[in-house]
């Protein structure tokens, strides 16, 4: 398979470090992991695999060396101020700007829930990935920095503008995007923006045990969890909400692992 190929090495690569859990390493160390366009190529790649993939059930998602990831790589940019990307706002819209924009998207239609072991800056784009993780873990050494606002951008970008809101409250949210200032690991802990802290050289253990968790439960109900929490985070009213429930369960108590495991708890 062509992806497979493509994802053993390069700036994003993907290692099943156990049965069923898959390691994606943003791979681009010298640069803190800066996204540039062969990175992001190298993330569609994975998603692509990934899409399809009963194997690979949990995803823990890290960064080479002493980075999450620093966002754009705006040396990248800078090269390439004289492109015609830069000359029309229709055009980059369409080359760059959904390119980036897709890859949170990509991370959320994707049926793996994501774990983010995040290992030092998660900045702009960097930031956008953890928060579209489903779970994040952090070294001490992690920070986050919605650094968009810093260069002259809008303080949202790549969905931060709707998870952050929802995981730490608008007044937070709205300071952290307006400010463009760093968040610590411990700070990140108390405001909910990660689940918990860790030494560094326990974070990819760490991640690793909770994916092993997840592989406890049966594989439908870890994928539609993900998209009933996908779902209900814009739902308009409780009975919507309770609508996408209600079809989830519909369709696993008919399934073999619910009166298994029913059996397994009832002796």
């Amino acid at each position: 398979m062509p992806e497979k190929e493509a994802l053993k090495q390069g700036p994003v690569t993907l290692e099943e470090i156990e049965p069923g859990v898959g390691l994606v390493t943003m791979n681009r160390p010298d640069k803190l992991n800066a996204i540039n366009l062969e990175l992001v190529e190298a993330l569609e790649t994975l998603f692509r695999f990934l899409d399809d993939n009963e194997a690979i059930r949990v995803i823990i998602l890290t960064g080479a060396g002493r980075g999450f990831c620093s966002g754009a790589d705006l040396f990248q940019v800078a090269e390439h101020s004289d492109h015609e990307a830069f000359k029309s706002a229709e055009k980059y819209l369409r080359l760059v700007q959904k390119r980036y924009s897709n890859l949170c998207c990509g991370l959320r239609r994707i049926p793996q829930p994501v774990i983010a072991a995040v290992n030092g800056p998660a900045a702009g784009g960097g930031f956008a990935l953890a928060l579209a993780s489903d779970v994040r873990i952090a070294s001490p050494e992690a920070f986050f920095v919605a650094s968009f606002i810093n260069i002259g951008l809008s303080g949202g970008e790549m969905g931060s503008s709707y998870f952050l809101p929802r995981m730490v409250g608008m007044s937070r949210a709205a300071e952290i995007l307006l400010t463009g200032r760093r968040v610590p690991a411990d700070e990140a802990e108390r405001i909910g923006l990660v689940s918990r802290v860790v030494p560094r050289e326990e974070l990819i253990p760490e991640a690793l045990s909770t994916a092993r968790a997840m592989l406890g439960k049966s594989p439908g109900g870890l994928r539609l969890t993900k998209r009933v929490l996908d779902g209900n985070l814009a739902a308009m009213s409780l009975e919507a909400a309770l609508d996408l429930e209600d079809r989830n369960q519909t369709i696993m108590v008919t399934s073999h692992d619910f009166f298994k495991r029913v059996s397994e708890f009832t002796g």
